[in-house]
């Protein structure tokens, strides 16, 4: 005897994780932490230091349309870590992506405008920002899979102004011929998080 209710190896998994290079519109809120450092910047309180020593912005990603709309992300930016630069560095450039992506500007463009909008008086202006995000996989404390936001999408990918809903600014290069898109939607309408919140999933050098 055998049908679809007697055989599930074809049946749709029930994992609660957008898929790996998802691309989608999200729009970024900082759960504040209280740490500041003037001498570095870090001001208005957004930064959260941690137990280790370690410190980061707490971001909360909300996909703002498509198949995965209202789902959230809890992912950190990396700000410091006594391992060494290397956090900082994915972290600094994260935004740097994040407001290319929310300004339309090429990650290309070195133009005076261009400079000028990856400038920020403080953390505050990123708290509120949309951009479009490409959307990774890794794992918390447990071994789970989680989802989590380490990249942006630049006017320089060609699916850029479809996803974002708006026009390119002239400011923004012409897209990099054949560079082949990542698949932006895949079947899903659960309202439910894509992943949990907090620290889990941290890299091994903010530890």
């Amino acid at each position: 005897m055998s049908g679809i209710w007697n055989d599930f190896n074809s049946a749709q998994s029930n994992t609660n994780v957008i898929p790996k290079g998802t691309l989608a519109k999200v729009r970024l809120t900082l759960r504040p932490g209280g740490f500041d450092d003037p001498s570095q910047g870090w001001t208005g309180g957004w930064a959260r230091r941690a137990a280790t020593g370690a410190v980061y912005l707490d971001a909360e990603y909300t996909v703002l349309e498509g198949l995965y709309a209202k789902r959230k992300i809890w992912s950190l930016i990396g700000l410091y870590s006594p391992k060494g630069p290397e956090w900082a560095n994915m972290g600094r450039g994260l935004i740097r992506g994040i407001l290319n992506s929310a300004h339309g500007v090429s990650d290309k463009d070195n133009s005076p405008e261009a400079q000028l909008r990856r400038r920020i008086s403080g953390f505050g202006d990123l708290d509120g920002i949309e951009f479009i995000a490409r959307i990774d996989i890794g794992q918390d404390t447990n071994g789970e899979d989680k989802n989590e936001i380490r990249a942006a999408v630049t006017p320089d990918h060609r699916d850029y102004a479809a996803l974002m809903g708006a026009v390119v600014p002239q400011s923004a290069a012409a897209p990099a011929q054949g560079h082949a898109p990542q698949q932006s939607t895949v079947a899903s309408q659960s309202g439910q998080p894509a992943s949990a919140p907090g620290v889990a999933g941290r890299p091994s050098w903010a530890q």
